[in-house]
């Protein structure tokens, strides 16, 4: 598989609406409801004007039947919009809440099965700005904007046709005075836009990722009263934040200028249509209509004015969004690797896989992004039931390693095989059923010992729960915790670093794997949690594969063969004696 690409801070936004197509295409008879709805809505605004200017000419002909018609209609149609409009708003809200519903759960669904390669070449706080927060703006902006953006952008183009279906002549120097100076105001607007909102956007997004830092190492700051630094670190971040807030202000505030320019428009008109009335070229009724409905193009105008940056700001927001959907999607050659897949050659290759099988690694390579390399020609095999032990000094490559062996990392060069098929090739579903790691640092949910234990993708009931306890021999251990039902508080807090290691045994034991993988289990937790957990080890089935990343003596001398690293290269395998 290939990996994703890093995300750029500031994303390409040309041809976002063609790169949000496909996330639209579900909704496309919704939307299209509501927009025709919406239209409805801004012809009965706009057929106001004409209207009024034929009850102006009937009452200076002394016509009042055409008044009273006129007035009737007026006051049908002044209901009418009143329903269409709140029709409108109501359908194009639930039409939005839908998409962004659906890149929401697109977005969960994406980094779910990211790469674990990509995950950690990003900063958490940045992944959660655009799956949170660009999310939450959009959402906003459907709920707030959106249809007084299509209802003013429908207003202004059945107002020109109106305009011109009067007199082209006037209309023709009305625009002449007012797009042009409108159009350079929006041009100096659309030069600066896209840096001052991608910047913003960027700013807040490091601002959040620090903060989401500031959780994850507060430990260490507090004990090694490394907060004042940190804090300087922050100011500076949230400094340029506010900086590009304000950049990003000014260029908004540009256009406020069009509202200059409408005064200018309309005292051109008042006076070029007062000449044309007194030399008899047009009725007093032409005049008002086009002032009424040049009011119409003026709101408009300044409706999409005031709405920019918004729109701006939402195009951001959309553009990494897309960006992160586009970095995560799997290649529909890929398709296969998602539950549920039964298309593809990889299915058929998995359909035959055996619940046992082999392990087996051949040249592997593998660098970080930063060019890093960590694993030079690693070639490996651990037969089914084997148990091997992998030692090495900090930095020899042994995580990136057990991460290598789980279909974690995709290698930069060479293959890893389970029962001869590449793990490439196997479905993420049937793989995590027969390759399963255990890391270091096990991730646990807040609520009791059993939720966390439904974690596991079979959802295991009470019963299968205890079997896996008394399996690895921790009766004793969870009677002494408080039972399944047991609180382990929020993410684990209530437990060891130990218990959380036995926690996530007991999840692999519900999995029954093939092959399981421990990075690091016994590391760093006291004496007795780790006799308990390698007895657990101990008490796992015979047919199943098991191989221990590990540094502490005890735990190494439990297993019948030891592999060494050095370097990134395997320095040697030999058989425990001890």
């Amino acid at each position: 598989m290939a990996e994703p690409a890093l995300l750029d801070e500031q994303p390409d936004e040309r041809r976002v609406l063609r790169r949000a197509a496909p996330h639209l295409r579900p909704h496309r008879r919704a939307l299209a409801v509501a927009v025709v709805v919406g239209l409805a809505d801004s012809a009965a605004l706009v057929a106001v004007a004409p209207l009024i200017g034929r009850a102006t000419d009937a009452l200076l002909a002394g016509d009042r039947g055409g008044l009273l018609a006129a007035a009737a209609v007026l006051v049908l149609l002044a209901v009418l919009q009143l329903g269409l409009a709140r029709a409108g708003e109501l359908l194009l809200a639930k039409a939005g809440e839908n998409v962004v519903r659906s890149l929401r759960e697109k977005c969960v669904e994406n980094l779910a099965s990211a790469p674990l390669r990509f995950l950690e070449s990003h900063r958490t706080g940045d992944l959660l700005r655009r799956t949170t927060g660009e999310v939450a703006a959009l959402a906003s902006f459907v709920r707030m904007h959106l249809r007084n953006l299509v209802s003013a952008t429908a207003t202004l183009l059945f107002t020109l046709v109106v305009l011109f279906g009067y007199s082209w002549q006037l209309a023709l120097v009305q625009l002449a005075v007012f797009v042009p100076l409108t159009l350079l105001v929006m041009r100096w607007f659309q030069r600066s836009a896209p840096r001052a909102f991608g910047g913003k956007a960027a700013a807040e997004a490091t601002v959040a990722a620090t903060f989401t830092e500031t959780l994850n190492v507060r430990e260490a700051l507090q004990s090694a009263r490394g907060l004042p630094g940190w804090l300087r670190r922050f100011d500076r971040e949230n400094a340029a934040a506010v900086g590009a807030a304000r950049r990003a202000i000014r260029v908004e505030n540009r256009i406020d200028l069009v509202g200059l320019i409408e005064g200018l428009a309309l005292v051109v008109l008042l006076l070029v249509g007062g000449w044309s009335v007194s030399r008899g070229a047009m009725g007093v009724g032409t005049v008002v209509v086009f002032v009424l409905a040049s009011r119409n193009l003026f709101d408009s105008f300044s409706d999409i004015s005031q709405l920019v940056g918004e729109v701006q700001t939402a195009r951001t927001g959309l553009a990494r969004l897309l960006d992160l959907l586009a970095a995560t999607d799997r290649p529909a050659d890929e398709a296969p690797r998602k539950e549920g897949s039964a298309e593809g050659s990889a299915e058929g290759s998995a359909a035959e896989l055996p619940l046992r099988g082999e392990l087996a690694c051949e040249g592997l390579g593998y660098a970080y992004r930063d060019g890093t390399e960590v694993l030079r020609g690693v070639s490996l095999s651990f037969p089914v039931g084997d148990r091997s032990g992998v030692v090495g000094e900090t930095g020899s490559g042994k995580t990136t390693l057990s991460k290598l062996l789980c279909g974690l990392y995709a290698p930069d060069r060479g293959v890893v095989r389970f029962a001869g098929v590449d793990l490439r090739d196997i479905p993420e579903a049937e793989l995590r059923r027969r390759v399963v790691l255990v890391p270091q640092e096990v991730r646990m949910v807040t609520g009791t010992v059993a939720a966390n234990l439904e974690l596991v993708h079979s959802a295991p009931g009470r019963a299968a729960m205890e079997r896996a306890v008394a399996e690895l021999g921790l009766e004793d251990w969870l009677r002494d915790l408080g039972g399944l039902d047991a609180e382990v508080g929020v993410r684990g807090s209530r437990l060891s670093a130990g218990e959380r290691q036995i926690v996530g045994l007991l999840r692999a034991a519900l999995a029954d794997p093939a092959v399981l993988v421990l990075d690091e289990a016994t590391a760093d937790i006291d004496p007795v949690t780790a006799g308990r957990l390698e007895h657990a080890l101990d008490g796992m089935r015979g047919d199943r594969t098991i191989v221990v990343v590990a540094h502490r003596p005890a735990t190494i001398a439990r297993l019948p063969r030891v592999i060494a690293l050095d370097g990134g290269r395997v320095a040697g395998t030999m058989a425990n004696t001890q």
